[in-house]
């Protein structure tokens, strides 16, 4: 055989491996340091079925930041990692990290390392054959599945047809049941009524089936509560529960405030966040979770009055947060505008204006938009400016919640005010763009 004919062979098997290189996740410019800081926020509790799956996604990070030393002993990690939790020196599990190392050694030049690895992953495919004909390993869309739950909704809704194939295969795996119901409930994260009726049902089996699952536990009581259900009392048993847990943000704290927030009392979600943060000074995921009550109080409950202190600790916390996120606090610096508004409307109005001037990518610039549309409306009672910014959210063709709330904005305001020539220009807008 030619040697280029061989090296057109090898370049095909890599393309046919099933692993981070070959699962198009989406990656680009600041989304690395993003993904980076969020699996950081997972922790590495040894307890964690999928700590494996971290660390080879992790490992894929570091690769994409250009770090290759420290994507090849992320990878490693992983390797020593999954034989350890699944108790055996090798099995189907390695198929995704062995895919993973045979990339990076070829983008490393090292060929020869690229081919042993390709040679594993022949093994590993003849020795632990799928159990179902012509569909792969439900290891391998069990880790393509989780992976792909941390890309969006829409890798959360095709994580759950990668579960479900898992599941249907080997439908004794726990840690594969409860996180494909978690994604389900991912999915239907804005919707004010949940889960279907039917997904609810599977969220129950696979807590009952995985009752130290916290996370679980607190998102199950979320989609209850979301369904008109209240559960005060296991609410307030979780909370005590959460608190004694590691840090992490799968502990269930964030959904679990969030059942505090809507449906029991928001000063008690800031009270259990408060003391979460007590017990763990300076963890960086806790003082995030404060911030966030702290601004749900300001922005959505302003019928009942702010104790004393509240706006400044609010402040002080976002602040916080920011130097604690450098690389992805896009959104918490908005955050931080949006509070500052409420008392000093020219550091938010400054705050805006600087992140206008930045080149940010399309679904930054739509959250912006988004958010300054509102800030126009409630704040400075701006409706044509609100209007002007809720179009431009609209227009960029990035599919989001911050896209949707932008487009229903303009409809409401189409539908509720008096016919005048701002009106037709939405109407013309919303009809250009075929909504």
């Amino acid at each position: 055989m030619s040697a280029s004919k061989s090296q057109r062979n090898f370049e095909s098997k890599l393309k046919d491996l099933q692993c981070h290189f070959t699962w198009a996740l989406d990656l680009e410019k600041s989304k690395p340091l993003l993904k980076k800081d969020k699996l950081e926020d997972i922790g590495t509790d040894e307890g964690n079925q999928w700590l494996g799956h971290i660390y080879n996604l992790q490992g894929f990070i570091q690769y994409k930041l250009g770090l290759n030393e420290e994507a090849k002993s992320l990878f490693q990690k992983a390797a020593e990692t999954l034989n350890k939790l699944r108790k055996a020196d090798e099995g189907p599990w390695l198929e995704v990290n062995y895919g993973n190392l045979a990339w990076l050694h070829h983008h490393l030049g090292d060929q020869a390392e690229s081919q042993a690895y390709l040679a594993k992953v022949d093994a590993l495919i003849k020795n632990y054959p799928s159990p179902s004909q012509g569909e792969l390993h439900p290891e391998i869309y069990a880790e393509k599945a989780w992976t792909l739950m941390k890309f969006g909704k829409k890798g959360q809704l095709q994580a759950a047809d990668f579960f479900e194939k898992a599941i249907g295969m080997q439908p004794d795996m726990v840690e594969w049941n409860s996180s494909y119901v978690i994604g389900l409930a991912s999915a239907s994260k804005h919707s004010e009524s949940g889960v279907e009726a039917n997904s609810l049902k599977k969220m129950e089996r696979a807590k009952n089936q995985d009752p130290n699952n916290l996370y679980l536990a607190a998102v199950y009581l979320l989609q209850l509560a979301k369904k008109g259900e209240t559960f005060e009392d296991e609410a307030r048993k979780l909370a005590k529960q959460i608190l004694k847990s590691p840090v992490s943000s799968y502990s269930g704290i964030k959904p679990l405030l969030r059942v505090f927030t809507n449906y029991i009392s928001v000063d008690d979600a800031i009270d259990l966040a408060e003391d979460a943060l007590k017990k763990h000074p300076g963890e960086r995921y806790l003082t995030r979770c404060v911030a966030l009550c702290y601004k749900w109080k300001i922005l959505f409950f302003r019928d009942s009055r702010p104790r004393p202190g509240m706006t400044e600790r609010a402040i002080s916390l976002h602040r916080e947060v920011i130097s604690l996120y450098p690389n992805s606090s896009f959104v918490k610096k908005i955050d931080l505008a949006s509070v500052y508004a409420k008392s000093d409307k020219a550091k938010a109005e400054a705050i805006y204006q600087k992140l206008l001037r930045q080149d940010l990518e399309p679904a930054d610039k739509q959250v912006l938009y988004n958010r300054f549309a509102k800030h126009l409306q409630f704040d400075k009672r701006d409706y044509q400016g609100s209007m002007q910014f809720h179009m431009r959210a609209a227009s960029i063709t990035v599919e989001s919640f911050h896209r949707d709330d932008s487009i229903k904005a303009l409809r409401r305001t189409k539908d509720t005010t008096s016919w005048n020539r701002k009106c037709k220009e939405i109407e013309e807008f919303l009809a250009k763009l075929k909504l």
